[in-house]
């Protein structure tokens, strides 16, 4: 019996989508439940899924424009399918390394610096996952390796000149992202408001508890959790910044869901983490994660990257010092968090080596004027800088302990 695979539906209003890459090759052994493909529309990257084990026959060639509905593959479930007989069907397709196997070879030997080790262990990146993430191998890179053994020359002492150029074709959730991009530029009134904030306080909180709350949690608390928070008890004290425009309507919403910008292969992704608001750092921390592991292998699907109405965008985990973000519509505001510094600043009468973060705060300003885009930014900072004022809002421990 042949079972056909046909194309999902990725949301309301989407008829196309792009066969993206197949996982399988054509004639593999297929399992139930197994990922065989992803497609790519616009919004999301959703996979498609081996309902019965099988014999897979692929029919429509990866990049190919398919229908919500096409037959794009059979599988022969009279093949009888054992537990080893799929062990070597998995492909590894382009831009997709890593995902199905490691690279041969002992991982242990590669060198790797402090500052490239800190940013994987952060972002939960394996070397296996770094390695076969990379760009293909050209010649100038095996040569590279063999100079390092004595065995040629180095080739950066002699670099051959190069014309080549490398094409690639630009996915529709690239194509979405840039219409996005350049609808904000032409149809919002952005502006960018900047401050900074000494990192002190929540990076000696993060050192003395780190230990504690990982053992009661499970999750490691990051600097993320902290701006969230910061930003959710702002939104209460400027709730036009949470705003957003409905026709000829102003829509201030009483809840923060608020979006974290994650860089993936595939584009920038914005998962919502609902009623965040209401979450403490351990679970923000695990929405956080989740989301973010989630979007970076792909796997979110289009009702998570929808309806935030406000968005955090981290560009110090790349070395970013300071950045205007862009808007993510119909938000009307986003914070963009940058590179920590140790800075020379002005405390009291004296100058002292501080950790910095420059952090800006990019808003609509149809919709919020001066007073609460620097407003808000300023009290996120302040948020920051002495963290323990998050659970009394605008009232101080001194003053809630007096009852002022």
């Amino acid at each position: 019996m042949a079972l056909e695979i046909k194309v999902p539906s990725p949301g309301e209003s989407i008829t196309e989508v792009e066969l993206a890459s197949w996982l399988v090759e054509d004639g593999a052994l297929v399992t139930r439940d197994q990922e065989v493909g992803e497609i790519e529309s616009e919004k999301a990257t959703l996979p498609l899924i081996a309902a019965e084990p099988g014999k897979i026959k692929l029919l429509v060639k990866e990049g190919t424009t398919v229908k919500v509905g096409d037959v794009v593959a059979s599988i022969d479930t009279s093949v009888e399918v054992k537990p080893d007989d799929t062990a070597d069907s998995a492909k590894e397709p382009a831009g997709k390394a890593g995902k199905q196997s490691g690279p041969a070879g002992d991982v242990s030997k590669v060198k790797i610096t402090p500052v490239a080790r800190e940013i994987m262990e952060k972002e939960g990146v394996s070397i296996e996952e770094i390695l076969t993430g990379l760009r293909k191998l050209n010649a100038n890179d095996v040569k590279k390796v063999l100079a390092l053994r004595g065995h040629v020359e180095d080739p950066e002492r002699h670099r051959e000149k190069s014309r080549e150029e490398e094409r690639q074709k630009i996915s529709q959730l690239r194509k979405k992202i840039s219409e996005r991009l350049v609808a904000v530029k032409n149809e919002t009134a952005m502006l960018t408001t900047f401050n900074e904030a000494d990192m002190s306080a929540v990076i000696s909180l993060r050192k003395k508890y780190q230990e504690a709350f990982m053992e009661k949690y499970g999750v490691k608390l990051g600097f993320m959790s902290f701006f969230t928070r910061a930003v959710t008890e702002a939104l209460r004290q400027y709730p036009s910044v949470n705003s957003y425009l409905d026709g000829e309507e102003l829509v201030i919403p009483r809840y923060c869901d608020i979006g974290i910008a994650v860089q993936s292969e595939k584009g920038l992704m914005v998962p919502v983490i609902r009623n965040a608001e209401s979450m403490g750092f351990a679970e923000l921390e695990k929405h956080i994660a989740d989301l973010a592991d989630r979007a970076r292998r792909s796997r979110l699907g289009i009702g998570e990257m929808s309806g935030g109405t406000f968005t955090i965008s981290n560009g110090g985990i790349y070395g970013s010092m300071l950045s205007t973000p862009i808007l993510n519509p119909p938000q009307s505001g986003i914070l963009g968090m940058h590179n920590i510094k140790d800075r020379p600043v002005a405390i009291g009468e004296k100058v002292e080596i501080r950790p910095m973060m420059y952090l800006a705060l990019s808003y609509d300003h149809r919709l919020i004027d001066g007073r609460d885009s620097v407003g808000f930014l300023k009290t996120v900072k302040e948020f920051i800088e002495e963290p323990v004022r998050m659970n009394f809002g605008t009232t101080s421990p001194e003053q809630y302990l007096l009852g002022l």
